[in-house]
């Protein structure tokens, strides 16, 4: 069966659910009741994608697809747009975003050329700024990159990283400045400024702040795991234990292969 009857097939199924003598909860949901569990695949298909389980990475994509299909039957019934207009408009920007593949324009030969016409044509196309479309609800650290990303874009950077370094540099001192004067107001603006310098400095080297922080956060957790089941091992728990004891246990967990 190709593409076009199996997404034909899965709209029927949606339809089905929605239907009268269809699916109480599926027939209560609007575009805002879904969107915990829109999130909520998004970040397992996430997870997958980083641990490169390829059957997860299948199912979770499913799972995707499908909240595609059911906001679009929500938007279709409250007579916005069908998945034809969905399908039909994101070809059409795609194909007019990639001028150098589709017509006989300019070529490109580096990502950057791209990312650099991307941001023009968007503009042309009436966005007024260039930050536009970095979604508000994205995690600080995505947005932040982002955000810095687009700037770049359009020659807002420092001319190398030594001068994003300095800027780091400059900002943790000022940090500091606020910590001494027990300053929580300060201190918080402070620490912003630092952390933005941070994803910045991060960017220039090719890092992705939101993955580092992400893997650190992994790190961590397998490592108090390890401390936590070394204690049940004594009848411990963490309460229990002094800070020496788990501090000890903590290096154990650096060297042991499974969890250093």
């Amino acid at each position: 069966m190709n593409e076009e009857r199996l997404l034909a097939g899965l709209l029927e199924i949606m339809d089905r659910l929605r239907d009268p003598g269809g699916c109480p909860w599926d027939q209560e949901q609007n575009i805002h009741t879904l969107r915990v569990y829109l999130l909520e695949e998004v970040y397992e298909l996430v997870d997958a994608m980083d641990d490169e389980n390829w059957p997860v990475l299948k199912e979770e994509l499913g799972d995707l697809l499908f909240h595609i299909v059911f906001q679009t039957r929500l938007a279709k019934e409250l007579g916005h747009f069908t998945m034809r207009d969905v399908i039909q408009n994101i070809s059409e920007k795609i194909t007019r975003r990639h001028p150098h593949v589709f017509s006989e324009g300019r070529k490109l030969d580096t990502p950057a050329q791209v990312e650099n016409q991307w941001e023009s044509l968007k503009l042309r196309e009436g966005k007024r700024s260039v930050l536009g479309g970095v979604p508000r609800s994205l995690s600080a650290l995505v947005r932040a990159y982002r955000v810095q990303e687009k700037a770049a874009s359009v020659g807002f950077e420092w001319d190398d990283v030594e001068g994003a370094v300095d800027k780091l540099d400059e900002e943790y001192h000022e940090f500091r400045e606020r910590l001494e004067e027990a300053d929580r107001s300060g201190m918080q603006e402070e620490m912003g400024d630092f952390l933005f310098s941070l994803v910045n400095v991060s960017r220039y080297l090719g890092l992705t702040p939101e993955d580092a922080l992400r893997t650190t956060v992994n790190k961590f957790i397998t490592r108090f795991q390890y401390i936590e089941s070394k204690l049940a091992e004594r009848n411990q728990t963490p309460a229990d234990a002094s800070l020496s004891e788990m501090d000890a246990l903590w290096e154990e967990a650096k060297r042991d292969p499974h969890t250093g």
